[in-house]
């Protein structure tokens, strides 16, 4: 098989805007070098949905641009205008769970992060990492933000 009908590899990193997430991406940009693999960093909203009273939506509001700046933000923080690996960045609507395990299929690795607590609690992984590391398709790497 020659070079170019060879799979390109592919690391999906889950990005909300957290200092967990940025160390998350972070921490793929440097797996992506060594492994010669593209990123998917990636992005999940929906609207929220409850019964009772709520914050209402304002209707210029858009969730989807607010979202790609979160992630385009992000992505210039981490990596520069010199990035040494490719970064795609992806806002898709839905849950966070379901569009990470999606878009993990295929890939080689999913990584994310995870907010936690101090102490016990901190040793608890959340409820999206927990998901990911306990359904997802591919091996799935929780970094954790250290706070220096």
């Amino acid at each position: 098989m020659t070079e170019q009908n060879e799979p390109q590899h592919r690391i999906v990193v889950g990005v909300d805007g957290s200092p967990s997430s940025i160390d998350a991406l972070r921490w793929a940009v440097e797996q992506a070098r060594a492994r010669g693999a593209v990123i998917e960093a990636l992005t999940a909203w929906q609207y929220p949905v409850s019964t009772g009273w709520t914050v209402p939506i304002q209707a210029d509001e858009d969730l989807a641009t607010m979202m790609s700046k979160v992630l385009d933000d992000a992505i210039a923080q981490v990596a520069g205008p010199e990035c040494p690996v490719a970064i795609r960045p992806r806002v898709l609507e839905g849950g966070t769970v379901s569009c990470l395990l999606d878009a993990a299929r295929g890939a080689d690795l999913l990584v994310v992060g995870s907010r936690g607590h101090g102490g016990f609690v901190g040793a608890l992984l959340g409820s999206v990492s927990g998901h990911c590391v306990q359904h997802a398709p591919c091996p799935v790497v929780v970094v954790r933000h250290t706070a220096v």
